[in-house]
């Protein structure tokens, strides 16, 4: 069986999902995400020597401000009152790239999914900008939900992680 579209009335015309009946449920959502750079962007990152500043800093401002602004760049989706976000950076040396990771909160009555994977698409997207001037063939990539939970679909963790 085929999974039914919600965003879509009887007669095909895309619409906002009627949520009003649905009780909240305490949901979270993680994401994340890598921007592969050079190995002149990773030492400026890493030794905060970027022109526009603290590059990571700002990038984790930009992803939870990303987060809250979710419903103006999606269409369809709700406006959430989130109750938390986080922006984590891991630096891979090896791989000369930086992952970024968003977990987003809320008691609610609709997932926070797209305000994770917007958070972490912000904060990547900040990245590149800050560091466009030392080098821009950096790579943003393998952006994915990691895990969910709440709402009547409960846990779902990514197998593919």
């Amino acid at each position: 069986m085929e999974p039914k579209f919600n965003h879509f009335d009887e007669a095909g015309n895309a619409v906002m999902v009627d949520v009003s009946n649905k009780s909240p449920t305490h949901r979270v959502a993680v994401a994340r995400g890598t921007i592969k750079v050079s190995r002149a962007v990773l030492d400026a990152i890493t030794g905060n020597t970027a022109a526009k500043g603290d590059v990571l800093g700002v990038a984790r401002v930009a992803g939870i401000m990303g987060t809250k602004r979710t419903s103006e760049l999606i269409p369809l989706c709700h406006p959430l009152m989130l109750s938390n976000v986080t922006i984590e950076w891991t630096v891979l040396e090896d791989d000369c790239a930086v992952q970024c990771e968003c977990t987003a909160k809320l008691d609610g009555k609709t997932g926070v999914e797209m305000e994770a994977l917007t958070g972490v698409s912000v904060a990547l997207l900040t990245v590149y900008d800050m560091c466009k001037a030392i080098d821009k063939t950096m790579e943003i990539d393998a952006i994915h939900l990691v895990h969910k939970e709440g709402g009547k679909s409960g846990v779902f963790d990514n197998p593919n992680t």
